[in-house]
């Protein structure tokens, strides 16, 4: 097992390693990320709404049945049925507290709603912005470089002297150390 996990941190650090020299594929992991968490949002606001509908059908079937338990004590007592007359308003106190029950739990998926929506919202905001870097690194993408294996391995025939484009060169690393900072920025605002 120890080589296989040598050979899976060894791939994580790579993996790790070409994502940050490339900020748009990060960008795209993490508008991915959040396309999935958008996705969910929606499940979770669907689910929501269905348990809304059927509290709201359990209080109207409470609330029909109190009615009915309220005529039948009007209609014992009426008769001097008292016994009927109490059990009935027994029965009715019950499903009055059963009613608040499901009310407050009405309430609850009610407020659990609004809070899930705007989690949307701020999943869809974040997207934009997430979008927006997206185009703006196509935009200020370096040219495609030579062949990585043999930029990445040295060999004395390919050193070079510092030329005219070392200017060229700085202009991207700053362009990507803004871009990763952008980048941590936009992460810290969507872990909060």
């Amino acid at each position: 097992m120890g080589l296989i996990d040598d050979i899976s941190r060894f791939l994580e650090t790579r993996l790790e390693e070409y994502i940050r020299n490339n900020p748009q594929i990060e960008l795209q992991i993490l508008e991915e990320k959040l396309s999935q968490q958008g996705t969910e949002v929606a499940k979770l606001i669907a689910n929501f709404r269905t348990q809304e509908k059927q509290l709201q059908d359990q209080i109207l079937d409470i609330a029909n049945d109190i009615r009915i338990w309220h005529d039948r004590a009007k209609k014992a007592s009426e008769a001097n049925r008292q016994d009927l007359a109490n059990a009935a308003k027994e029965r009715e106190a019950s499903l009055l507290k059963q009613g608040n029950q499901v009310w407050a739990q009405m309430e609850l998926i009610k407020q659990r709603i609004a809070q899930t929506v705007e989690l949307q919202t701020q999943i869809q905001v974040r997207m934009q912005e997430v979008r927006t870097k997206i185009a703006e690194a196509a935009k200020n993408k370096p040219p495609a470089q030579p062949n990585p294996a043999t930029s990445t391995s040295f060999n004395w025939k390919n050193v070079q002297a510092p030329s005219q484009t070392s200017d060229d060169q700085l202009e991207q690393q700053f362009r990507r150390w803004e871009m990763d900072e952008e980048l941590e920025r936009l992460k810290r605002k969507m872990r909060k």
